[in-house]
């Protein structure tokens, strides 16, 4: 076996090891070229090389995504490792667990001209669970820092900071270890609530006969099915769900925008819920946003085992556990009340579904109906990554199959890694993995497809519109030559090229008649990774979106 010669190297990918840390994306580079020699010599980790660290980074987050594991980003000091910061943002803010190792140069060469040296410790310390910043020599003191990074990212879902000095000599191997490492268990302690917990909100629950239940972000099958019954069957209660929430059931709402657009102030207030019960993470839908802030509940319960935001102002208490956990031990304490709540909003959405089927039948070819035939394409039992912008809201509107599995990077909501979390993703999952994005998001992130593991069978669905279409849905909108160039960001550039300078299938489709016979050809072949580009009209999309809302009545 081949050992990096520095100790401190050592220690850290032997504490890797010994805590089943053994998936690594490295970007090259020389300062960490200790860290590297000793994770790519040791074929119990699996390393994959990816050369820009934004890209890579995200790439890692949609391993961790697949996974539920931690994965380790190794990089080169200086400006490399800010290069992490929006996907450790994204992770913090998604509770996904990511284990960042920058190789740094000794504290007397920072801050003296020095190349390559920027002040990298703590350089994460807003968005970071744990920093460890390490001594240039091994001794216990570092082992209790990287077992402590290590143990957060494991416990507390969520990203971590390493940063590791190394004086030259960088690459000088050794074929023994000469270091013994320190190793400290993570506590996975078994999550329980007690029935006297709960009794008192039990009540609550049982005397009132407006309940909403809403569902943000969520992995799939992680909510219990007899749970999802019990919601189905109690006629005082309302659940709307997100497309990423990744829970489904006949009686619930999973178009939150298409039911409650068109209130009146006078439909709101029916519809304010006494008790307001969340779980899962960040929420898409600026309406529901905007309504339960207006509108707030008189109790607003939120159920995660870390964390809870007050989205709306209205939050009275944090149930700090599993979903499963507490409904298991909650949902027997509640018995039935007679309410027409659910009736009503059954009602509602039925009669949405009815207007809302004759407005996609008469509109012309646009992003909406691209959504819609997109979506309805979608191979059953796959994996649905969307970017965020319009891309996501679109999604938001068109229903899903249960059968598919559905992700976004909600957490910051930006678009700057959606492609590069696809395609980590897509290596980390036996699915057939489908991205969905606009021209924007994927032309900011093309350096995604700069990578070797891209599996045959990715599909990229590319809706090009010309710009930022999103920004002609928003209040502000004027035509003019500086919305077009500072916020639609107007362009003429297509993926032809870079789908040809990278190895992918390219094709293209700008009407119902070729988009048909591109989604077929696109699923038929899986020979090597493909993109369809669909072209839509600049200009007819965000008319058509909102006049949408307008005819839902």
């Amino acid at each position: 076996m081949i050992y990096p010669k520095i100790p401190l190297a050592q220690s850290i990918i032997e504490i890797c090891l010994a805590k089943g840390i053994t998936t690594i994306i490295i970007s090259p580079g020389s300062r960490n070229a200790p860290l590297t020699i000793g994770f790519v010599n040791n074929p119990a980790f699996q390393c994959y090389s990816i050369a820009d660290e934004r890209s890579a980074a995200f790439f890692a987050l949609g391993i961790a995504q697949q996974t539920k594991q931690p994965v380790a980003l190794v990089c080169t000091s200086g400006s490399a490792l800010l290069n992490y910061y929006p996907a450790f943002a994204e992770a913090f803010y998604s509770q996904i667990p990511m284990i960042v190792i920058s190789a740094d140069r000794p504290q007397s060469k920072i801050d003296i001209g020095d190349g390559q040296t920027i002040r990298q410790e703590n350089v994460f310390e807003n968005h970071s669970l744990y920093n460890a910043n390490l001594h240039e020599d091994v001794s216990i003191e570092n082992d209790l820092k990287i077992n402590e990074a290590i143990n957060m990212a494991i416990t507390q879902k969520g990203p971590v900071h390493i940063n590791a000095p190394f004086e030259e000599p960088l690459y000088e191997t050794v074929s023994e270890l000469s270091v013994e490492v320190n190793t400290v268990a993570s506590a996975n302690a078994t999550q329980t609530i007690s029935i006297e917990v709960v009794t008192e909100y039990a009540k609550i629950w049982n005397n009132s006969t407006k309940k909403m239940i809403l569902v943000g972000l969520n992995d799939p099958n992680a909510i219990n099915e007899k749970i999802i019954e019990a919601f189905a069957k109690d006629e005082s209660v309302v659940v709307l769900t997100e497309t990423t929430s990744n829970v489904h059931h006949d009686t619930f709402i999973n178009n939150i925008d298409t039911i409650i657009t068109p209130f009146t102030n006078e439909d709101f207030e029916n519809f304010r819920p006494e008790i307001l019960v969340t779980f899962g993470g960040m929420v898409v839908s600026k309406r529901i946003k905007a309504f339960l802030r207006k509108y707030k509940p008189k109790h607003h319960w939120h159920i995660d085992s870390w964390r809870a935001y007050d989205t709306f102002g209205a939050l009275t208490k944090h149930f700090e556990v599993n979903p499963n956990v507490f409904f298991d031990t909650f949902l027997p304490l509640t018995k039935s009340i007679e309410s027409n709540y659910f009736e009503q909003l059954d009602a509602v959405k039925a009669l949405r579904k009815l207007k809302s089927d004759i407005y996609l039948n008469k509109i012309p070819f646009s992003d909406f109906k691209v959504f819609e035939k997109v979506m309805q394409c979608l191979p059953t039992n796959s994996q649905l990554q969307i970017s965020n912008s319009s891309a996501i809201r679109y999604a938001q509107l068109i229903d899903v199959h249960p059968s598919i599995e559905v992700y976004c990077n909600r957490g910051t909501s930006g678009i700057d890694g959606s492609t590069s979390t696809a395609i980590g993703a897509a290596v980390a999952n036996d699915k057939q993995t489908v991205f969905i994005t606009g021209d924007i998001g994927f032309l900011y992130d093309s350096n995604a497809l700069w990578n070797n593991y891209i599996p045959k069978n990715f599909k990229i669905i590319l809706i090009n519109n010309g710009g930022g279409g999103i920004f002609r849905i928003l209040p502000g909108h004027e035509e003019s030559p500086v919305f077009n160039t500072f916020f639609e960001t107007s362009h003429c550039l297509t993926a032809e090229h870079l789908a040809k300078m990278y190895g992918f299938e390219y094709s293209i489709a700008s009407d119902e008649a070729s988009l048909s016979r591109s989604l077929t050809a696109l699923y038929a072949q899986n020979e090597k990774p493909s993109i369809l580009e669909i072209f839509t009209p600049t200009l007819e999309n965000d008319s058509i979106l909102l006049q949408y809302f307008k005819e839902l009545v």
